[in-house]
Formats: C-alpha cells, structure tokens, sequence
C-alpha cells in the first residue's frame, strides 16, 4: 500500500523524461514523482484529465490516434487551485508533448461520437446543438427496393448492394466448386462414403431425376433443398452421409429390390401380388371435377372422418403457374374435394414432410400424427426404403414417420412442366392453359378439355416424348409394388376407377371406404398386366443395370459408373 511519502506505481506507464533510463538503471525518485506531479494520462479527482501522452519525442504512438480531451482552463468552470487538480498549472499538460501538441489539446474542441453521422456532420453529432444540448431525432423511412446510403455516403446517391468495395483486383469471390473440399484438407476419405455431388453427377446433372423428393426427405442435415426448377438443390454444406444417394430411385436404390422387401417374394410378377381389386365410383355429386371414378379422395375421406388420419399429403395447383402441381397438406374432406383430379407433374412430393412447413394445420404433437401419402410408384418406394431404418432424418424425421397409408397412382410416366404446358400445349399447339379444365392419360392417348367440358386435343402420348422425365423409362413400377392401395384407369370402363389392394394397411382402408362406393370386381385385369408388362420391357431396355429383385438393395455409386460412366469422384472436382 502506497504511504503518503511513497506514491502506488502505476503498472506499466509511460516515462516522463525526453529519454528512457538506461537498462538497470534506476532514476531518481525525485526524477520520478515530484511531490508536484501526478501520473501522467491520470486525471487527479475532480480534474478534466488530459490525452494519454506519447513515448517520447521519437516514438509518438498517439499523437495521431487519439483525439483531443477538451482543456476547459480560462473558461471560468476551473475548480481552483486547492482542489488538487491543477487545472491552471503547466502540469496539466503533457510532459513530452510539443507546443504544437499542446495547442492541439487545449483548442476548445469537443469530444466526438465515432461512426459516419458524427463525422457528416463536421465533427459534431447530428442530433447535438452547438451548446451540447440533445435535439430531437430526425429519421428517415427506408427506402423501398433498393440499397439506402448511410450517411457519409452521400445522401440520395443509392449504392449498388452487390458491389464489392474496395476487393483486389485479383481476388477470386465467387463461390467455389466442390474441389475446394480437397484444397481445405488432406484428410484420407473413406472408401464408402458418398456425396450429394455424386448424386448430382449421376442422377440429376444426367437428366434422370424423376423429381420424387426422397433425397431432401433422407438428408440428416436438412442439406438439399427444392430449387426453383423443381430439382434437388445443396442449400449448405453436405456432409456426405451417403443417404441421398443410397435412397434416390434412379441412383443407389435397386427399387426391384425394395419390392420384394415391402410385398414378399412374389410382389415382383405380372402386377405384383394384390389381395384383391375393384373397379369403383365415388357417388357423391364431386365426383365429375375427379379423375375416373374419384376412388383416390373418397378412400382419404372415409379415412379422415374415421380418425385414422390427421392429414393427406397430395398434390394442389398452384396459385402463380396453372397445371403446375405443388406439394399439399390436406387436413379436412373439404380441401381433399378442393383439390380432387390428377395433375401431370411432380411436386418432390417427399420434400414436403417437414411439419414446420405445415404446423398452423395441427394441434397435434407431431409424434402423434398419421398421414396418409398420394404419389407415383416412385415416391412410394422412396418412403418405404426410408421407413425401414431408424435413421435420423432432420426435419422430415417426423413426416417420414407419420405416413401410415400409401396410395399409388399408375404411372408410365410423368413429365417436365415447362416442357409439358409451355412447349407443347401453349407453344405448338397454341392452347390456352387457362381455358383447360381437365387433363387425362388415357389408352395412349392425352386428351385435353375445356372448363366446358369440351374436348380440344387428343393425341398420341408418344408425341409428348420430349417433354417426359428421362428418368421415367427407367421404372418397371406401372402398379405401384411398394403401395397399400394403386389406384389408375386402366382396366376399368369411363367414371370408374381401377383400385388395386395390396396390403393389409389397404384392406382396412378398404372396407373403411367400401360402403360409401359404387364398385364391383375390376373389369378388366389383363389391361393392367399387358400395360404393367409393356412398362418392365421398356425399362429393361433403357436401365444400363441389370434388373435383380435379389441383388442387394443399395448399389454402390462406384458400380453406378461402371454401368452408365459418368465422374468417379466429383465432390473433388470444380463442376
């Protein structure tokens, strides 16, 4: 403890004298601390205080960094001369300072705000008057659509949001191709793991996504995304699980496999091995705004009014781009009615399982929900492949198990929308799409009408070749293997709909459904297998792979480019 004859030591200050002492040695105390000074910088109490002083001469580290504490000597605020701060005496100012510094710290100017209003306003805070006194604030709305200056920018002179200022003119900002993985470390990979750029490479970049949406469902990470062409997207770094590759239906998942997995043995001949089937009618006046018989909504209602079910997934029209499907969450007969017919494009349905997406539908936990899910045969096989582990799926976990129905659409194929609507029916064939009321693929033919109910095309289904899904010649799944309930046209006469049962799941939704319809045994069985027959031939001559419902389940991505070539490693390449 300092005494009155011995003043503290201030740690590390900063020296007095013009020049440092001299290692090893010691100045006099007097040198030091005369009974008439106090430390440099420290204000004693009551008094103003000063800027902290440079070194020396030599060795100024300050002068141009700080900025003046105003001297308020002379200005009659002075707290007199016994009060201890000696205000009015020269050891006010810094010892080392020169006069130069010293007219700088006693020029009566003020103490500033840092930032760009401060220095706008010439070195006074835009909202203090010329006596410091506080003004009222003054603020401007923001500006709509476009990047508002700050001040110091110059006011009314917009910047561009996108420019980069001040960037080297060799710098390299844009975003980097997937090599810059095997730039950031020297890590040894492991043989088996794969990555969303094979899945890219493969499938996607190839042309063969049949956009079902399984990737985005088993991404632990929340990783792939729906881009704005209806394709997976990454969205964040993938951490190459390998599941988006492992589950996708024209990539890792052998889906002959997954037949025999989810039906048994014999789920793999003609049209599988069904338990029974029907063709049948909805009786309800709705039913002329459905497809064929409307058996697909009648089934999802009986199962909603039942409490099986808390909600469907289907498919809506979309409120910006007519015929374009979108994803949908149905919760109530009224929007399964709403959204009654068949749309002929994808909606990555599996890509909408996260329950936030959906959350003002529920008052349910989500643990305790039941779906049931409307999709092509390829969507059915993905949840089902996706449902036979305990993987942790990210935020589709919940969705992915919540779907305790499946209902499968027959399908030969499915297309592109912007080819489909933009290229064919409005460009080549100058029909109004807004004028459309209804679509169907029917005895190989598509047949357009009107809102009137007027047909205005029918036409071959293989002069709409262009516009399909390339993928879509890869699947051998006509009827829906994988599926509790297939529901399609084909077997059943005009207003009814052909329903195949597949399960027991089915059966129960079945005999829910049945007292409410008009059915009967399906009237035409060797339509369905002569189609579901023509379906395996055309996949078995575009598949580069061989078709084996007994080879294991997931084909390893090496193997994928033995058979259809393509990169070996393309998460180590700038595609």
């Amino acid at each position: 403890m300092a005494t009155e004859d011995e003043p503290e030591l201030a740690e590390d200050g900063p020296a007095l004298g013009s020049a440092d002492p001299g290692v090893g040695e010691e100045p006099a105390e007097a040198e030091v601390f005369a009974e008439s000074s106090h430390l440099p910088g420290v204000p004693d109490a009551g008094g103003s205080g000063t800027s902290v002083p440079p070194v020396s001469e030599q060795n100024d580290r300050t002068r141009s960094e700080t900025e003046p504490i105003p001297d308020q000597s002379g200005s009659g605020d002075s707290c007199g001369s016994n009060c201890g701060c000696k205000s009015n005496s020269e050891s006010s100012q810094p010892t080392n300072a020169s006069a130069a510094d010293s007219t700088a710290s006693t020029d009566g100017g003020r103490a500033i705000a840092d930032g760009a209003g401060a220095d706008a306003a010439g070195g006074t805070p835009t909202n203090v008057d010329e006596n410091g006194e506080l003004t009222n604030l003054t603020f401007t709305e923001p500006a709509e659509d476009k990047s508002q200056p700050l001040a110091g920018e110059g006011r009314g002179e917009a910047t561009d949001p996108t420019d980069r200022p001040n960037m080297p003119g060799d710098a390299k900002l844009d975003t980097p191709g997937y090599g810059i993985r095997a730039k950031m470390n020297d890590i040894e990979e492991p043989d088996d793991k794969t990555w969303f750029m094979e899945l890219d490479e493969g499938v996607i970049d190839a042309g063969r996504c049949i956009q079902c949406g399984t990737c985005v469902a088993a991404c632990p990470s929340d990783s792939i995304g729906i881009g704005d062409d209806g394709l997976p997207e990454l969205v964040k770094m993938c951490t190459g699980c390998s599941l988006c590759w492992d589950f996708c239906p024209r990539g890792g998942l052998r889906y002959e496999r997954q037949w025999k997995i989810t039906g048994g043995e014999d789920n793999v001949k003609g049209a599988g091995d069904p338990i029974t089937e029907f063709s049948a009618r909805v009786q309800d006046d709705w039913r002329h705004s459905s497809q064929d018989g409307g058996a697909v909504t009648g089934i999802l209602i009986r199962l909603m009014e039942a409490g099986e079910i808390d909600g469907a997934l289907i498919a809506t029209e979309s409120e910006e781009d007519p015929w374009k499907a979108d994803g949908f969450m149905a919760t109530s007969p009224e929007e399964l009615i709403e959204n009654t017919g068949t749309i002929y494009n994808q909606t990555m349905a599996l890509g909408h399982l996260d329950f936030s997406k959906w959350e003002d539908k529920f008052e349910k936990d989500w643990d305790d929900i039941s779906l049931a899910l409307v999709g092509t045969p390829c969507e059915i096989e993905g949840i089902r492949a996706l449902q036979d582990f305990e993987w942790e799926y990210g935020s589709q976990e919940e969705g992915v198990r919540a779907i305790d129905y499946t209902i499968a659409l027959m399908c030969t194929k499915n297309f592109n929308y912007q080819k489909l609507i933009g290229e064919q029916l409005q460009e080549k064939r100058d029909i109004d799409i807004d004028n459309v009321g209804k679509m169907d693929v029917l005895h190989g033919k598509l047949m357009v009408d009107d809102l009137e109910g007027n047909q205005i095309l029918e036409e071959d289904i293989e002069n709409f070749h262009d516009a399909a899904l390339k993928g879509c010649d890869e699947c051998a799944d006509f009827t829906g293997f994988c599926a509790d309930i297939t529901v399609g046209s084909v077997g059943s006469s005009d207003e009814y709909s052909s329903v195949i049962v597949r399960t027991e799941q089915g059966l129960d939704a079945w005999n829910l459904t049945k007292e409410v319809l008009d059915y009967h045994d399906l009237e035409d069985k060797s339509a369905v297998g002569k189609l579901q027959g023509w379906d395996k031939k055309k996949a078995f001559e575009s598949l580069k792979r061989p078709f084996d419902p007994d080879a294991p389940r997931f084909i390893d991505y090496t193997d994928h480019v033995e058979q259809y070539g393509g990169e070996l490693n393309p998460h180590e390449a700038d595609h």
